[in-house]
């Protein structure tokens, strides 16, 4: 896969993984970004409304216009501390748990991922989101934040740059499906080793047999495909591995097949029958 691919009027980001392939990512517009963006704060606004309707019906709130001073204390608190939650976590919460994503940039196939091409922790999430609140500023245009995607050479904005984040667009048409991959049943069941042991401590019990037998699949498969399609695809199969485990390795020695073939060894070890 080379940026040759990649179409005229997008911007690249090109990362190298420890194998030193190359990842080309697109990254993502400010118009794709907007619209993600314009997404997610209606349907925060939607869920802010949603609190305030289901206190009324219930009758712990009267009007909200007028007597607002009227409603016990506690609810206006819950009010406050539900909309807090709601402006602040919002973003971080689905970034965190969706890798990367909300539900305004699934819509528009955008991802968050550290400037690494790793997936984000729940910190880099709630570090980059803490900020927005003053790339929003003068309220709510993000003028702080739109001057600063213009100035950076990886379209970050100030909260990207406190967590060392970028936003992508993801270009999946530029590498086989995983349906493509992995459709067809193989017999082959040998295994071999092509690099160095990535040793990280994890729990290996929460994985299931399909996820497996993608990583199985991928490992059989891979050496049909071009260097730059390979890695590609060990990145897409280890994401939401990394995700669901979050496993402690050394990131100098890491490489995302070295973590895929010790995870299969050592799945395989633990449940053998």
């Amino acid at each position: 896969m080379s940026a040759a691919a990649a179409t005229a009027n997008e911007e690249i980001l090109v990362i190298e993984t420890p194998e030193r392939v190359p990842l080309h990512f697109a990254l993502a517009s400010i118009g794709n970004r907007f619209l993600a963006c314009a997404a997610d704060h209606s349907i925060q606004v939607i869920l802010m409304l949603m609190v305030v309707a289901v206190l009324q019906w219930v009758g712990l709130l009267s009007e909200f216009k007028d007597k607002m001073s009227e409603a016990p204390k506690w609810a206006i608190a819950a009010v406050i501390l539900a909309w807090f939650l709601i402006w602040s976590g919002y973003f971080a919460v689905f970034e965190w748990l969706w890798h990367g994503q909300t539900p305004g940039k699934r819509a528009l196939r955008l991802r968050v991922i550290r400037e690494d091409g790793r997936p984000v922790t729940f910190w880099e999430a709630a570090a980059r989101n803490l900020v927005r609140i003053f790339d929003m500023m003068p309220f709510p245009f993000y003028s702080v934040g739109l001057l600063s995607v213009f100035l950076s050479s990886r379209d970050q904005r100030v909260g990207d740059f406190v967590a060392a984040t970028v936003v992508v667009r993801e270009r999946e048409a530029e590498a086989p499906t995983f349906d493509s991959v992995f459709g067809a049943p193989t017999s082959d069941v040998a295994m071999r080793r092509a690099f160095k042991p990535v040793v990280f401590t994890g729990d290996t019990s929460s994985m299931t047999e399909r996820e497996i037998e993608v990583v199985e699949t991928f490992l059989r498969r891979r050496w049909d495909f071009s260097d730059g399609v390979r890695q590609w695809m060990a990145w897409r199969v280890s994401m939401p591995i990394l995700y669901k485990l979050r496993p402690d390795f050394d990131r100098d020695s890491f490489t995302y097949e070295g973590f895929l073939e010790e995870l299969l060894q050592r799945y395989r070890a633990e449940h053998r029958l």
